[in-house]
């Protein structure tokens, strides 16, 4: 039938093929283009919805599939010479490899998007997993593709093996680095903002997770870079979690002669008044407690006034200035606040021997 129709056009069968080619091809691609609209439209009225996550998934199909379509429909109503169909059912095969491929690396994706989109936090994870699941995908279909056509892969895996191992020795270090750092960005122990401290002596505020190092500012307002193999395998203390605020114990010596009740009472009362004077960075819920820990010392009756401040980075100053007004208090109050005093009990023959030894007077 097709082949009358050139004849009844006065068409050449080469031209004529050309021509039937072109217009499945243009009018696949159109109606591929007109239905990718439409699910767009779709896609977006139905926003933050499962219906979104479907339509955005066949919101690619309709192109690739109706060009798939209009090729093969080509082959099966025309009669082109045999190395012509051959060439045909192998760009019909290698664009179905294609489609079977991108359907679930575009399934993958989208979850990956939804998660960044759920939690910005994990940003710096998903947009890095969703290039690597491209690329898996694309070359598992370059692969099989070719390995149909007839194109031997055996000294391309060979050469690849061996540069594998080569390149895996020479990067341990900072393959190790990169994984460690996709590991503290998904399970996040740590983020920026975040004030910790490490087992082994570091600590500060954390800027930046990056795929090598993570960097923190320190109270000196220097910059530590601490490789993300460390930081995985390091003891951390998250001064910032599970909530901003931080408790402070403050040391108290008293005298063995004081009081202990009016001495927590003088220490509430201090604590309670700076609270509502304002003072920054003090909380007053919780609200302040003292206990008389450690206890007895060796010249002093040791208190503990316990407190909370909203962040990290208040501790200093609202521990100064709360000291200065427990002295100020205790001064008024007639609390006193011993230093530390030593008695040296000497025998009767070490007495006898320094009076012997001292210098006599007028000699």
């Amino acid at each position: 039938m097709v082949q009358d129709l050139a004849r009844a056009l006065h068409f050449s069968p080469t031209v004529f093929y050309m021509l039937f080619f072109a217009t499945l091809v243009i009018g696949s691609l159109a109606l591929g283009l007109v239905l990718n609209r439409i699910i767009h439209h779709w896609t977006k009225k139905l926003a933050n919805t499962w219906g979104e996550l479907v339509f955005s998934l066949l919101e690619s199909l309709p192109i690739p599939l109706l060009f798939l379509s209009s090729i093969y429909a080509g082959l099966e109503l025309l009669t082109l010479p045999h190395r012509f169909e051959r060439v045909g059912s192998k760009l019909i095969f290698a664009l179905t490899i294609v489609v079977v491929f991108y359907f679930p690396a575009k399934v993958l994706v989208l979850f990956l998007r939804r998660v960044g989109q759920r939690n910005p936090g994990m940003e710096r994870v998903t947009n890095p997993s969703i290039l690597v699941i491209r690329g898996l995908f694309a070359i598992l279909a370059i692969i099989i593709v070719l390995e149909n056509l007839g194109i031997s892969l055996t000294a391309v895996w060979t050469t690849l093996g061996v540069g594998s191992i080569a390149v895996a020795l020479a990067l341990q270090e900072t393959l190790s680095n990169l994984f460690a750092g996709l590991y503290l960005l998904a399970d996040r122990p740590v983020g920026p903002g975040d004030y910790i401290k490490l087992d082994s002596g570091q600590e500060g505020y954390v800027v930046r997770i990056g795929w090598r190092s993570t960097s923190m500012r320190t109270q000196s307002n220097n910059i530590v870079f601490v490789p993300n193999s460390t930081m995985a395998k390091a003891v951390i203390i998250n001064y910032s979690l599970p909530e901003l605020r931080v408790s402070v114990s403050i040391p108290v010596h008293v005298s063995y002669g004081s009081d202990p009740s009016r001495v927590e009472k003088v220490l509430l009362d201090i604590t309670r008044e700076a609270a509502q004077e304002g003072l920054a960075g003090l909380l007053s819920n919780p609200p302040p407690s003292v206990c008389l820990n450690p206890g007895f010392g060796d010249s002093s009756l040791d208190f503990s006034l316990n407190l909370n401040v909203q962040r990290f980075e208040d501790q200093i100053p609202v521990q100064s200035e709360l000291r200065k007004r427990i002295l100020a208090r205790f001064a008024k109050e007639g609390i006193a606040v011993p230093f530390p005093t030593r008695t040296v009990g000497l025998d009767q023959a070490t007495l006898e021997s320094l009076q012997n030894s001292a210098p006599k007077q007028g000699s």
